[in-house]
Formats: structure tokens, C-alpha cells, sequence
């Protein structure tokens, strides 16, 4: 059995790692037409409301809630411990620092905001053509994230993901990247509310350890401005958002 020669095998890893970084930051895709963006608009609107659908979008959301809590995990100090997604399409980020103080509160704050805040940036990646640069700038969290995941579940979710968008910006046109990329951001940007109203169903009043919750027991504020506070940032980058893309 003869083994590839090491050399060969890398020089072929920085040719590729080339090819993307140069394609990523200099090749710009041009943006669907208005009818189409409005049409993946209504895709993805479909997507988030529909019960079967939303079970996996959801999956794609917890990602982006996670990796919001711990990219502020790091931005402030913290150490991150791990990170969990779960098949009920819960989540779990844990990291060590401070039990209080403005770090914490940032860290807490930032799951909510999360698909939103990277739903508005992939707005502007796109307005810019940058289509194939989105993709695999999502290819490059989930990388960094997959290092910090202590479950095979949550592993499997950011393979999976991560596989396809791979398999896209690799093997499919330009056109089809892009309206791909349209999709995401979409998903993201009206997937990003959701979350924060079915908390807000399912508090009523009562503590489920959720992170308004916590937010309530760090500052003088109850749970239920806090969820209001998710919502109206969701809804607002949303706005921003639609500006952007249309």
C-alpha cells in the first residue's frame, strides 16, 4: 500500500486554502434578481412556520444562539468549558469567569441576538456580492465551535451543516450560491423572533431557568423586559435587514 507523500499532501492543502481565501475576499457574485430575493423571502418565511421545517431550522438557530454566547464568552474574558446541542434543539454553553458584573450580562444577552446580528451581517455580505464569502465564513465558526462541542449530537449537527455548505460553495454555480447564501440569511433574519415569542409562551410568569431569567436575577430588571429587549433587536435587525437586501 503506498501512503501519499506528506509534502504533496500539503502543498495541495495550501493550493486549495488559496483558491478559497482568494475567492472569498476578491470574487463577487451578482444578487438575484428583486423578485427572487422576495421569493426566497417567502421560502424561508415557509420554512420557519411550518411545524415539520421549523424542527430543523431550529437546529440551525440553537447553532447560532450557542455560538453567540460564546464567541461575548471570549470577547469578555470568560473561559470557555463547552458547548452542547441537543436532538430536542435545546442548547448549552458553559464558561467560567465572573458570576456577575457586565460580562456575564453581555454573555447572557447575546444567544437571543445572535441570529439576528449574524443574519444582518449576511445582509450586507450580500449586498457587497459577497455570496461565496458568507458561505464560507459560516464554514469558519462552525469549525471553531466544532472544537468547543462535548456532545455527539451537537458534533453531528455542525458536520452535517458545515458538509453542506462545503458541498455548495465547492460544486454548485454561482447563481446557486448565491441564492443559497439569500436563503440563509433570510432564515436566520426571520427565524431570529421565534425563539424569543415561544419563551415568552412558555414563561407566563414562571422561571425556567432561561437566559431572560438570568438576566433578571444579574440586574434590577425582570425576565419580561428582557424578553421584549430580544424582541424588539430581532425585529429591528430585521428591518435593517429587508432595507439591505432589497
Amino acid at each position: 500500500m503506498r501512503f501519499p507523500d506528506p509534502a504533496t499532501s500539503t502543498v495541495a492543502f495550501t493550493d486549495v486554502a488559496g483558491e478559497i481565501w482568494s475567492r472569498a475576499t476578491t470574487t463577487v457574485q451578482p444578487a438575484p434578481s428583486p423578485r427572487v430575493v422576495l421569493l426566497l423571502a417567502v421560502l424561508a418565511l415557509a420554512l420557519v412556520v411550518h411545524p415539520l421545517s421549523w424542527h430543523w431550522v431550529r437546529h440551525l438557530v440553537t447553532v447560532v444562539h450557542e455560538a453567540g454566547h460564546a464567541f461575548v464568552a471570549v470577547l469578555v474574558g470568560r473561559r470557555l468549558s463547552g458547548i452542547r446541542v441537543h436532538s430536542d434543539t435545546s442548547g448549552l454553553t458553559v464558561s467560567r469567569g465572573k458570576p456577575r458584573g457586565p460580562g456575564m450580562v453581555a454573555m447572557l444577552c447575546a444567544g437571543y441576538l445572535a441570529p439576528a446580528a449574524l443574519g444582518l451581517l449576511a445582509a450586507l455580505m450580500l449586498a457587497n456580492g459577497r455570496a461565496f464569502g458568507l458561505l464560507w465564513l459560516l464554514v469558519a465558526l462552525l469549525v471553531v465551535m466544532f472544537v468547543q462541542i462535548r456532545n455527539w449530537y451537537g458534533a453531528l449537527v455542525l458536520l452535517v451543516i458545515g458538509s453542506a455548505l462545503v458541498g455548495v460553495s465547492w460544486y454548485l454555480s454561482d447563481t446557486l450560491q448565491s441564492a443559497l447564501a439569500y436563503l440563509i440569511a433570510w432564515v436566520l433574519l426571520l427565524a431570529a423572533p421565534k425563539p424569543v415569542v415561544e419563551l415568552m409562551r412558555e414563561h407566563r410568569g414562571r422561571r425556567t431557568g432561561s437566559d431572560a431569567d438570568q438576566l433578571a436575577r444579574l440586574t434590577p430588571f425582570p425576565a419580561g423586559f428582557w424578553m421584549v429587549v430580544f424582541l424588539l433587536a430581532n425585529v429591528a435587525g430585521l428591518a435593517l435587514a429587508v432595507a439591505t437586501l432589497f
